[in-house]
């Protein structure tokens, strides 16, 4: 598999996310505790220039191959699965912004161009059209790390111009528009801060309102001085990637830590879980699937480059497919955490075993839209059957 996007500057990069891992698991308890992600964690991870890898050189950031970023947020996500979370959905939105025309740029990065963006993109926002703009107000749930960012991108229908129905748009407002609501109190990633935001009577420029899933140049102003070839991969192929990658690196995490447990651990019978029959299939399982999952990851980004590079479209089954294997992640992590939780036996239940929280925090990961296997896994299969594609994003 061709890894020319691995540069000395992507590799030192990924190393630092590695390199910061072991801290973040030492912070992981007191962030589950707390319900948010350490603003010194944050620190860090802007630090280490992670946050910078989508974004556009000309806004002094890497302007790197997704891979990189991926690679990042598995490495992160060894450490602590809901700070990698926060990382892949904000470090996402450094993609984003560089669609929006130069104004809404100039809004966010102008005077900082580390200026974070936070996002909910359900399509619940209520817009009415004025003069320049539109009137907008909602409430939406799950804005992961919300309380780390001073932007947000949020959801609405507008009606398509040639009065053919409704299209997801995703409209851009400043932290002084919109109301966090901590109501984050859930099973897993609870570290995330996955808030509920609210907008009573907000004006939002025409200029900071983009149809999300029209990729043309038209709908794609920022294209025009960011104009190379990663700003040309549709919405829906980075950010699928960005909610379910962490679960990879969580699984790499759960595995790490049931290995140095097994190694040592004699149970209350006697037993050495090394030599349970039970724990040595879990593991050796677990690492197949992780292997194999990162293996399809990056065989589809290297598709997914190839034709941003060349201006290749994918097929409607190819884009479906890579959906599909995308929303798998989480279900497919959850399946052998749940193995290596079982076979570390009743004492592997308490908080202190960091295998407990990795379990948890995968299966929250599932009950994300993006992450909805069956739903993506039918309307693949459908396709393939004969049926028209239902999915609005692909």
């Amino acid at each position: 598999m061709n890894e020319d996007y691995l540069t000395p500057e992507a590799i030192e990069l990924i190393e630092r996310a590695k390199a910061l891992a072991p801290t973040l698991a030492e912070r992981a308890f007191a962030a589950d505790h707390a319900g948010r992600v350490s603003d010194e964690t944050v620190a860090d991870i802007a630090r280490a220039g992670l946050f910078r890898i989508l974004q556009p050189k000309r806004w002094g950031g890497y302007e790197m191959d997704p891979r990189v970023f991926y690679r990042g947020q598995m490495a992160l996500a060894e450490g602590c699965m809901s700070t990698a979370w926060i990382y892949g959905v904000i470090g996402v939105h450094n993609w984003e912004l560089p669609l929006y025309g130069e104004q809404a740029q100039q809004d966010v990065w102008g005077k900082d161009s580390s200026t974070r963006i936070a996002s909910t993109y359900m399509p619940v926002g209520k817009a009415e059209k004025v003069e320049g703009g539109y009137r907008f107000s909602g409430r939406w749930g799950f804005s992961s790390g919300v309380e780390h960012c001073d932007w947000i991108f949020l959801g609405a229908l507008l009606p398509k111009a040639d009065g053919s129905g409704m299209e997801h748009n995703t409209f851009l407002l400043p932290k002084s528009d919109f109301k966090v609501l901590q109501n984050w109190d859930v099973l897993g990633l609870r570290a995330s801060g996955s808030h509920d935001i609210v907008v009573e009577n907000a004006f939002v420029p025409a200029y900071r309102v983009n149809a999300t899933n029209d990729h043309s140049d038209a709908a794609c102003p920022g294209r025009a001085l960011n104009d190379g070839w990663l700003y040309h991969i549709p919405f829906i192929q980075v950010f699928q990637r960005a909610v379910s990658t962490a679960c990879i690196g969580a699984l790499d995490g759960a595995i790490a830590e049931f290995r140095q447990r097994a190694a040592a651990h004699v149970g209350k019978h006697g037993g050495k879980t090394a030599e349970d029959v039970n724990a040595q299939l879990a593991v050796s399982e677990a690492m197949m699937a992780s292997d194999a999952l990162k293996l399809v990851l990056m065989r589809n980004f290297a598709r997914v480059v190839e034709c941003a590079k060349t201006g290749d479209s994918m097929t409607v089954e190819e884009r479906l497919l890579q959906r599909a294997q995308s929303s798998q992640v989480p279900k497919v992590c959850a399946r052998h955490v749940d193995e290596l939780l079982r076979a570390t036996a009743a004492s592997g239940a308490y908080k202190t075993n960091p295998i407990e929280r990795f379990f948890r925090d995968i299966h929250q990961s599932r009950g994300h839209i993006a992450n909805n296997t069956d739903t993506y896994a039918r309307a693949h299969g459908a396709v393939m059957l004969g049926l028209p594609n239902m999915d609005p994003f692909v």
